[in-house]
């Protein structure tokens, strides 16, 4: 049974999974909008929400775990043109838009974006 399970596994050993979603945090923030698979966006998306949420506190500690999470490039523009792009705005930052399926093994693809 799996009660409880709420992360998607994505077909990956845990440390392999945790590479791949700091892969695509990174690349996220980096070009502020990616194309994926569907199921890799929708767990993406809170890991992003809490950083920028992080980013906008502004302390040391919380620049540090950003730089954790997802590199010292990353982290850096996550503090500074992020965090005061998002100033005034409650959550919500990120935009999923559903894309036709791939044509190799049509599995569903979408775009995540920085809105």
């Amino acid at each position: 049974m799996r009660h409880s399970s709420k992360n998607r596994k994505l077909g990956r050993v845990r440390k392999v999974r945790n590479g791949l979603m700091k892969s695509l945090a990174y690349s996220l923030v980096m070009k502020e909008k990616i194309k994926t698979t569907d199921a890799k966006a929708r767990e993406l998306r809170p890991d992003i929400e809490k950083m920028i949420t992080m980013a906008k506190k502004n302390t040391v500690a919380s620049r540090r775990l950003l730089v954790a999470r997802v590199g010292s490039e990353a982290g850096e523009k996550l503090a500074t043109k992020l965090s005061e792009r998002f100033a005034t705005r409650a959550g919500g930052y990120t935009r999923i838009t559903k894309l036709p399926r791939r044509a190799g093994d049509a599995s569903l693809m979408a775009v995540i974006e920085l809105v």
